[in-house]
């Protein structure tokens, strides 16, 4: 037995010591800091409705990546007019043989009416060129919304002025009527008017229209919380140290903004996936043989009574992915909120 006044030996120690587990278990869990990030993904894995929007929209994102891997794989590409090269496909009134537009075990999603392309290939690679758009647009737009409206918030007094005038100035502007109107100039730039419309121009063009377009919102709310950050203490601080002002703006002011940008940048996407469709369906954005949602829904609407099936399939496929990319920005704004609750 050991003496209660005798000191205890090192076996005693390393016997009778608490290990962690014990600790934890007589004192209750021990809570660790958690990073703003780790907090958000947090919040974030908790909403079924975002992260069944993420699963969705990982989808299509991947379903545009692997186009080419899924056309040699289907064994069908989205240019070929495949009801040309074989009569039986089509009727003499150009519409696919067969219920619901064509529909077999050859064509999955049946098959275009006129020249008879596939449309299940069609749609593979219009998800391609509505995405790689709006994620060209949306990189763009935040950029510009970035610096103009940090330089408006940071630098302040005339240079505040006259950004907040351009903004106010295109913000005036009908937005759909502009893009309408500016698209053959923009095009008239790259190409001359006897030449052939090469197949990058339209992406550029419709790329270059919608940013200028795009950026006023995101600039303005970078804007107001910039205005109200170099007020605070920690900007200050920096002043009085001596730094630089793009050592401010780059490691005070911008690591503070991440939020809105994160949000209004989710929010803007499908937006943009949207007005793309919108120009296409017009006459004025993507052009043949580019396969494009808008298109097929303009060309879907000639057949609108005969071959319903044509329309369905890229409406319904815009549908789903606009709505769960809107709810996905709507889950990243919760998450990042700490104020709300679920």
């Amino acid at each position: 037995m050991t003496n209660p006044t005798q000191a205890p030996t090192e076996a005693d120690t390393l016997g009778t010591a608490d290990t962690p587990s014990q600790t934890e278990a007589a004192n209750g869990p021990v809570f660790r800091g958690l990073s703003p990030g780790q907090l958000m993904w947090r919040r974030f894995k908790r909403d079924r409705t975002g992260v069944i929007s993420a699963v969705i929209v990982l989808v299509f994102i991947l379903i545009a990546i692997a186009a080419p891997l899924i056309s040699m794989m289907y064994g069908k590409d989205a240019t070929t007019p495949y009801g040309q090269n074989d009569p039986t496909l089509l009727t003499d009134s150009a519409l696919p043989v067969g219920a619901n537009g064509g529909i077999s075990g050859d064509f999955w999603l049946g098959l275009e009416p006129g020249l008879g392309r596939d449309v299940f290939m069609q749609l593979v690679y219009g998800i391609r060129t509505s995405l790689i758009i709006a994620f060209a647009t949306t990189i763009l737009t935040t950029a510009l919304g970035i610096c103009f409206g940090i330089a408006a918030g940071y630098i302040g007094g005339k240079t505040d002025y006259l950004i907040g005038r351009v903004i106010d100035i295109l913000m005036s502007f009908p937005s759909q009527i502009f893009l309408v109107a500016t698209m053959p100039i923009v095009t008239g730039l790259f190409v001359a008017p006897e030449e052939d419309i090469p197949t990058w121009l339209p992406f550029v063009a419709v790329t270059i229209v919608l940013s200028l377009l795009g950026w006023m919102s995101l600039a303005r709310i970078l804007r107001a919380t910039t205005l109200s950050l170099r007020e605070r203490e920690f900007v200050e601080a920096a002043k009085v140290t001596g730094a630089s002002p793009a050592r401010i703006i780059f490691k005070e002011l911008l690591p503070n903004l991440w939020t809105p940008i994160l949000v209004q940048s989710t929010l803007a996407l499908p937006a943009f996936v949207t007005a793309e469709a919108g120009l296409s369906y017009l006459g004025v954005g993507v052009h043949e043989p580019t396969p494009d949602w808008g298109r097929m829904l303009a060309d879907a609407a000639t057949y609108l009574r005969s071959d319903l099936a044509f329309l369905l399939v890229p409406g319904i496929a815009m549908v789903i992915f606009v709505l769960a990319f809107n709810l996905l920005g709507d889950s990243v704004r919760d998450a990042f909120d700490p104020k709300t609750k679920r």
